[in-house]
């Protein structure tokens, strides 16, 4: 078989790679507080120089040039993916328990199932209990969570709510206009952000969250506002359209390599014997 067959079919994997990271992205085009995903795509030959040093086979011997298949050293590959975390427009709602964070790499801190996990997404509810929530029914962590393992509780007759930048929380007395603080959120900055990984509904795992401290000031949150998704849907649209072609253009040379060229082949052989 041509290697430019091997070639061809691996670029096409490449292509349908990128269709489900565009996919996904326009998928959550309008999810708030949503981060684009993005692929960085290679060769075979980058990622072999790269780790040759860690291979069981010295360089330039025979063994390691069967180790290396050079049919597919410069088949486009996946090499790494990263997730772009800039910040999305807010947007003014008229909740007053939509919270977005002003600044990139804050989260808000939120209890699930499975742990403690991060989110960028702020917009908030009360549950039958008066817990702070998210949409999706996680508990709202405050500030001395991990002390306290309390969560942010709201009074039903509450009826003015009063967040300042810094995420303190402020109630008013019943049948009254006069506030008291109450608890504060937890503003999470993580000191690496390539370790997040997503979980779906917005979430970010953070393995080393027991090192994570509430920010004081943060000077970030703002009340009644949230945080749309950053995805540009014109970039995503004209990736689309340019994986799409790569794919038909990769499916085109395959089909050269396998019905033109080998029945060129054995035509050929067939008149010489």
């Amino acid at each position: 078989m041509q290697s430019g067959y091997y070639s061809s079919a691996a670029g096409m994997v490449t292509q349908f790679n990128r269709l489900d990271t565009i996919a996904n992205n326009l998928a959550n085009v309008n999810t708030i507080g949503f981060k684009e995903d993005n692929l960085v795509v290679g060769d075979f030959m980058r990622l072999y120089k790269e780790a040759r040093d860690e291979l069981p086979n010295e360089n330039h011997t025979k063994n390691a040039a069967q180790f290396l298949n050079r049919t597919i050293t410069k088949a486009p590959q996946i090499v790494d993916s990263y997730t772009n975390h800039s910040l999305g427009v807010l947007q003014k709602s008229n909740n007053p328990l939509d919270m977005a964070l002003s600044r990139e790499g804050l989260f808000f801190l939120v209890k699930t199932p499975d742990g403690v996990r991060l989110t960028r997404d702020g917009s908030f509810t009360k549950d039958d209990e008066g817990r702070l929530v998210t949409k999706s029914g996680y508990e709202v962590l405050p500030s001395d969570y991990f002390s306290s393992k309390d969560s942010i509780q709201l009074n039903q007759e509450d009826s003015i709510v009063q967040i300042d930048k810094n995420g303190q929380i402020s109630t008013n007395i019943p049948n009254s206009v006069k506030l008291i603080e109450g608890s504060k959120f937890f503003i999470a900055q993580p000191d690496n952000i390539a370790l997040l990984k997503k979980e779906g509904n917005n979430l970010y795992r953070y393995d080393s969250k027991e090192e994570l401290v509430s920010l004081e000031e943060s000077g970030a949150v703002k009340q009644g506002f949230i945080e749309k998704s950053n995805v540009n849907a014109v970039k995503m649209m004209t990736q689309l359209i340019e994986t799409n072609r790569l794919v038909g253009m990769y499916q085109k040379a395959m089909q050269v390599q396998m019905d033109d060229m080998n029945s060129d082949a054995i035509n050929k052989l067939a008149k010489k014997s």
